[in-house]
């Protein structure tokens, strides 16, 4: 056999090994913890713990959108971070294109974030909400 080649079946191998080793720890703990588990069932056991605090009232609140809409700009500005370090990274070796680039992504989000604050959605207070209103009126 070529060089090549048996380096290649030995990296085969040793993936091989490292996905049934894998296979086998996930295997092992969740046998162990059906074996170990506790099996009392009673009142208490399907009740919510919160911190030791008994629960009250119902579990499923309504929510305003304002709160998914608060989550999805939080998303979508943690993307945002995430491009800007991986750039910041590799600033050097992308020269004056990637600067280029990294404007162009940022002036885009900074239009983005401008665009929502003009529409009222990072408003909640009532009196802006309310001085909108008064301007569509």
């Amino acid at each position: 056999m070529p060089d090549a080649a048996v380096s290649t079946l030995s990296h085969n191998w040793a993936l091989a090994v490292f996905l049934l080793g894998v296979l086998g720890l996930c295997a092992f703990m969740l046998l162990l913890s059906s074996v170990l588990g506790s099996r009392a069932w009673g009142r208490s056991k399907n009740e919510p713990f919160e911190s030791g605090i008994v629960s009250t009232g119902d579990t499923r609140l309504r929510f305003s959108a304002k709160f998914y809409l608060v989550a999805m700009l939080f998303v979508i500005f943690d993307v945002e971070a995430l491009f800007l370090f991986a750039w910041a990274v590799t600033v050097r070796e992308s020269g004056w294109a990637g600067f280029i680039g990294a404007f162009i992504f940022i002036s885009i989000l900074v239009a983005g974030l401008v665009y929502e604050a003009s529409i009222g959605a990072l408003d909640w207070s009532p009196a802006g909400r309310r001085k909108r209103q008064a301007k569509l009126k």
